[in-house]
């Protein structure tokens, strides 16, 4: 069985679109960036510890793990702590290009000797999203309605963002949450 590390509703229904069948198993870990740590690394690393936080409560299983994060100036912009902060993260992507950056891990039970370990696959999908400059009234108005509360970078390229964004470079997928492609081909090299 496959379990997605995850309660996000975006990276269900990415993958149940994909037609890969899974169940859903949040995972709870704490998601503040290391010390020097740089933008890719990071979103591995909490796309491998919400995987193992879940593979260890069901070691039988195959455990798929993901985190999403928005970068600008380097910076890690992940879900706003409140309506202010979405502001912030809003006005920082307003006219520019950013990095959707999904690390993306595959857990799962090998045998070696008499105890299971874990074989770990990890990978991440980078994209370039363009977001036209956006007026502080188009900002609040946005924010309002509370779409960009429980989303990277404060915004859903499904949802009312879509109208900002004339140009993506990369997996659509994964700036919604999920980079499918990579998905399937990491759960096709699953080891025998």
């Amino acid at each position: 069985m496959l379990v997605l590390a995850s309660a996000s509703p975006r990276r269900q229904e990415l993958l149940r679109n994909a037609g890969i069948a899974f169940c859903a198993q949040a995972a709870d870990v704490d998601e503040t960036p290391l010390a020097g740590e740089v933008a890719r690394e990071y979103a591995e690393r909490l796309a491998r510890e919400k995987a193992l936080a879940v593979w260890r409560l069901r070691p039988q299983d195959v455990v798929l793990g993901a985190d999403t994060i928005v970068v600008v100036d380097e910076m890690i912009l992940g879900k706003p702590a409140d309506a202010e902060d979405a502001v912030r993260m809003l006005r920082l992507l307003s006219g520019r290009v950013h990095r959707v950056i999904t690390g993306v891990c595959v857990v799962e039970a090998v045998a070696r000797g008499q105890l299971p370990v874990a074989s770990l696959r990890i990978a991440s999908e980078t994209t370039l999203v363009t977001m036209n400059e956006l007026s502080d009234d188009e900002i609040r108005e946005y924010v309002a309605t509370g779409e960009p509360m429980d989303k990277a970078g404060a915004y859903a390229i499904q949802g009312r963002a879509s109208r900002w964004i004339p140009r993506i470079e990369g997996d659509y997928s994964n700036v919604v949450g999920l980079p499918v492609a990579l998905v399937h081909a990491m759960l096709r090299e699953r080891t025998p």
